[in-house]
Order: structure tokens, then C-alpha cells, then sequence
């Protein structure tokens, strides 16, 4: 079955095609591309699997082609560096090779470290990301960034691989919740910043309306969001420069994140009050205008986003030193001139990013 939309990813190492579909009729056509396969491992949550393994089944019994699940745990705190062994263990058992394909289907916790698995395997096996979150569809899912978390920091450990390919399943986005909804709104939130211009008008248009996998404002949302992140990465996949632009809001989320034990708020959730620092920041530093604030803050609020944390500004600074962007002891933000002009590796003190967080505090 053909894709809904088409979306080519021009990464220096390998070009690939993130396909959107309505569902899981089309899986075995695209792996069929991929042959000669020996086996097929598929790393999912078992809740995920209960989900949607009697849509993916028959897709995934090519002639001849052995496939196995591996249940792997969702959740920041299990993408660690010491769960990878079972799975490691776990393949070698059921007799993976360099023509096996492992399926990251899953979030963005499933993709990153499945990812990461099979860019290690053996020195590196063939992977293709099936996201079914809508974080993961617009984000972690395009782009080639695989890392698991060490004791001390988010994404650590971790490699520049690209998928084979990336399988967009729309029915995947009808389970759900909430709160995943806003994750993944908070990038294309981000994306809309970092583009400007009509895709940034898209995201301004719009509210938690969308939050409806038939909604085609919502499809339109995620082809621009992954339109713009394919433009980047096809201009500086290992983040040497541009790619940086990425991490717009990340750097209060990973300490907010890091703080509250990835208890409090969903990555996309943090990014999202991370954004509101890193705009007030804008202002304050690189000339953005000062409406923005107030008018980002009013798209947070129309898509049920957080803006604002209750945790001590000084606490969430002093976190922003773990950042891995970092230079030395110098934390460096991503910042906005004027929305779809950002600027990258700006140095900000402790008490900058204090005070811009207890702003963002004070506001309804």
C-alpha cells in the first residue's frame, strides 16, 4: 500500500524515506525492499506489542524470514547502559547476524535505544524506526541519533545511525494519551520556531484540536515538522554546527528532567517549559522581540502545554551545568534572533538562566 506522505531524509551517510501511512498495511511491502534479510528482531514495550501486534503480524511473516520480539522496558530510567546486555545476550541466543533487521516500534525511549543497540551489534546491523508516539514520529525517530543514559546524564552514550528506513503508522497516534500528545506537539512547537514563517503560522493556527490522528491539520503539522528536520540534518548530521539548532529548549528540559528524576513531567512536557526559558533568554540577550514571550506562551497554553515549573531556579541552573552541550564549566543555549533565525553555543551564566526561569514562574 502506498504512503499518505513522503518524506526524503538526505543524511551525508545514507538517504532513506520516512513514509506516513493511515496504518500497518504496507510494513512488509517496505522490508521487502531491504532483502536479503536473515531474521527480523523486533524491540517494543510488551504493552505496545498487546497493542498492535495483531495489525503488524501478518505484515511481518515474510517467506522464509524467521521474526522475534524482544520486550524491552519504556521509561528514561530504563534506557540505561546496563539494560543493554540482555538484549545483546538475547540476540546472540536467538541467532541474530549482519543481515538481521532490528525494528525500533515504540517511542522515542524504544527508538534511541534500539537504535543504539543495532549500532553496536556486531559493529553496526541494519535498523528501521516504526514510532508510535507522535514525539517520536516528528523527533527521535528522523535523523540517525541513537544514545542510552549513564547514571549521571540523558544520552551520554550514544552514536550518529541512521535508520533504513522510518514507518509512520497514523493508527499508532489513536492509543494515546494526553500527555503524549503534548510531547510531541512541544517539538513541532519547537520546529514551528526554529522554521518561522508559514510553518511557524501553521503551529500558531492551531490548538489541541488536533490531537486526533484523522485531524489533516495534524498531518500537515507532522510533514512540516519532519520536513524541517530533515533539512537539517541533510546540511550537518553529526551536529558540527546547524544541527544544534535542534536542542532549542533542551537545555532547562534536560535539567528540569534531571532534577525531578524524570518523575514530574514527560520529555516533551520539559522541553516545553524549556522553551518559554529559552525565548525569554532570546529577548534578553539577542534581540528577539519581547512579544514573543507572551505570544509563545499563549501557544503552549492553546496546545494544554506546561510554561512554568514550581522547582527553585537556582536548582534548575545549577542541573543545566550536566548539560552535554556544554564547553568546560560554560553553559551553552540555543537562542532565537527573530523566529527561524537561531543562533547556537551561547554562553549563559547560572544567574541568567535563574532569572529567566523565576519569570516564567510568575506567569498565569
Amino acid at each position: 500500500m502506498n504512503p499518505i506522505r513522503e518524506v526524503q531524509i538526505k543524511a551525508f551517510s545514507k538517504e532513506y524515506k520516512v513514509q506516513i501511512h493511515s496504518d500497518f498495511r504496507g510494513l512488509g511491502e517496505t522490508i521487502k525492499k531491504f532483502y536479503p534479510i536473515s531474521s527480523i528482531f523486533i524491540l517494543t514495550e510488551r504493552k505496545l506489542s498487546g497493542l498492535f501486534s495483531k495489525f503488524y503480524e501478518s505484515e511481518l511473516s515474510c517467506p522464509g524470514i524467521p521474526y522475534h520480539e524482544i520486550y524491552i522496558k519504556g521509561g528514561e530510567k530504563n534506557k540505561h547502559i546496563l539494560r543493554t546486555a540482555e538484549v545483546y545476550n538475547k540476540l546472540i541466543e536467538l541467532g541474530a547476524d549482519r543481515k538481521s533487521l532490528i525494528i525500533a516500534l515504540g517511542g522515542g525511549v524504544v527508538g534511541d535505544f534500539a537504535g543504539f543497540i543495532a549500532s553496536t551489534f556486531q559493529r553496526g546491523i541494519r535498523f528501521a524506526q516504526v514510532p508510535t508516539t507522535l514525539l517520536a514520529s516528528v523527533d527521535s525517530s528522523v535523523g540517525g541519533k541513537v544514545a542510552v543514559n549513564a547514571d549521571l546524564g540523558k544520552n551520554m552514550i550514544g552514536s550518529f545511525y541512521q535508520p533504513e528506513f522510518v514507518y509512520l503508522p497514523l493508527i499508532a497516534l489513536s492509543t494515546l494519551p494526553k500527555r503524549e500528545w503534548r510531547c510531541g506537539m512541544a517539538e513541532i512547537v519547537k520546529h514551528g520556531l526554529l522554521s518561522g514563517g508559514e510553518y511557524l503560522e501553521k503551529v500558531r493556527s492551531n490548538d489541541k484540536s488536533v490531537y486526533d490522528h484523522t485531524s489533516p491539520e495534524l498531518l500537515e503539522l507532522i510533514v512540516g515538522s519532519i520536513l524541517y528536520k530533515s533539512n537539517v540534518v541533510s546540511q550537518d548530521e553529526r551536529e558540527a554546527g546547524l544541527r544544534k539548532v535542534l536542542n532549542l529548549g533542551h537545555t532547562t528540559a534536560h535539567a528540569i528532567e534531571s532534577l525531578t528524576n524524570y518523575r514530574r513531567y514527560s520529555h516533551g512536557e520539559a522541553v516545553s517549559i524549556g522553551l518559554l526559558t529559552a525565548i525569554i533568554l532570546s529577548a534578553e540577550k539577542q534581540g528577539l522581540d519581547p512579544s514573543w514571550i507572551e505570544s509563545l506562551r499563549k501557544i503552549l497554553k492553546a496546545y494544554d502545554l506546561p510554561y512554568h515549573d514550581k522547582s527553585k531556579s537556582t536548582q534548575v541552573a545549577k542541573h543545566t551545568l550536566h548539560d552535554k552541550k556544554n564547553v568546560g564549566n560554560s553553559v551553552r543555549f540555543v537562542l532565537l534572533q527573530s523566529p527561524g533565525n537561531p543562533i547556537w553555543d551561547i554562553p549563559i551564566e547560572l544567574e541568567e538562566i535563574a532569572s529567566a526561569f523565576r519569570k516564567q514562574k510568575k506567569m498565569d
